[in-house]
């Protein structure tokens, strides 16, 4: 993020209220706006130096290059340790990056093999995004990401596997409903697991706490507490994140299949409609569920360890909030 970028002058965390719910709307939409991704090592350089400039006083106010400048960075650099995230695991790639992997989970009928590897890429993809943008005071270690990557990918198999035997069992249900149930499996696999990847991938954050800092920037210790919050929030969004996406498409799908729309097509119109329904849900979903809860989080100082609670700062005046990076 654009904060990363060093200087005495503090950024505007955005040119919306991000103490309202529709203004994180907003500052979410314009982070995980796919085309960020056209932008180039140069533009992205560019606009470290602009943000620079203005940080260090050398251009005295907010302009609309400036602005610009600031939402490339936010949807490119980490917020902690200033790096350029991986292109496929940026916020501003979520929808095209996760669109293939979710139309393969709500394919209808895949079978165990097929069921089997979808799961797998979801959750090889949901690894990959956790560790490109968790909070970053306390990295995994490789061996801790493949342990937990496989705990991740055995919970939400067994979770599919499971619930795709269940359904046909189901007799005192009508056959519609059972089929709507079979077409919800995945979401029910997705969440379950999904609520597991973060924690397991964010452990060390929980064991060792994650760094917290003043309103001035300048840490200030390590809070477990506000790791707890910080994996918390971020495993009910991705929650929130699921629902819609994994739910709305499958639902509307089943209904288009009994219509004239789709009765009698081919598999490949089938598919091309699936796809079309779960980008058009993400892109519009997106920014709603990321905004649920802010990234950088604002708590009282009462709420965390007693050793946070006397905080002054250098100047002898009392901390009473401190700052924390979630994470995405």
């Amino acid at each position: 993020m654009a904060s990363s970028i060093s200087g005495p002058v503090p950024l505007p965390q955005s040119r919306y209220d991000l103490s309202s719910y529709w203004g994180r709307v907003k500052h979410c939409a314009q982070i995980s706006d796919p085309t960020m991704l056209l932008n180039t090592p140069k533009d992205i350089e560019n606009s470290k130096r602009q943000i620079w400039d203005y940080k260090n006083g050398v251009v005295p106010s907010m302009t609309p290059e400036l602005w610009r400048a600031k939402k490339v960075l936010d949807s490119t650099l980490h917020p902690d340790t200033g790096e350029t995230v991986f292109l496929p695991f940026r916020m501003s790639s979520c929808v095209l990056s996760n669109l293939v992997v979710t139309a393969g989970m709500l394919t209808p009928n895949l079978g165990t093999v097929g069921t089997l590897f979808w799961q797998i890429a979801n959750q090889s993809l949901n690894v990959a995004i956790n560790t490109a943008n968790s909070n970053k005071s306390h990295p995994l270690t490789t061996k801790q990401i493949v342990t937990n990557y496989t705990m991740a990918v055995t919970a939400s198999c067994g979770v599919a596997l499971g619930l795709n035997s269940l359904v046909p069992r189901l007799k005192n249900i009508k056959p519609n409903t059972r089929m709507i149930l079979g077409r919800l499996v995945p979401f029910a696999a997705v969440v379950s697991a999904g609520i597991a990847n973060v924690f397991l991938m964010r452990s060390e954050e929980l064991k060792k706490g994650i760094s917290v800092y003043d309103k001035k920037g300048n840490e200030v210790g390590n809070s477990k507490t506000a790791a707890w919050y910080a994996v918390g929030e971020t495993a009910a969004s991705r929650v929130i994140n699921a629902t819609p996406i994994m739910v709305i498409p499958p639902l509307i799908l089943v209904r288009l299949q009994k219509s004239r729309l789709l009765k009698g097509k081919s598999k490949t119109v089938e598919t091309l409609t699936n796809i079309g329904l779960i980008f058009v849900t993400s892109l519009i979903v997106l920014p709603f569920a990321l905004a649920v809860f802010p990234q950088r989080e604002t708590i009282s100082t009462s709420k965390l360890e007693d050793k946070f609670h006397h905080l002054t700062t250098k100047d002898g005046d009392k901390i009473t909030e401190v700052e924390f990076n979630r994470g995405i």
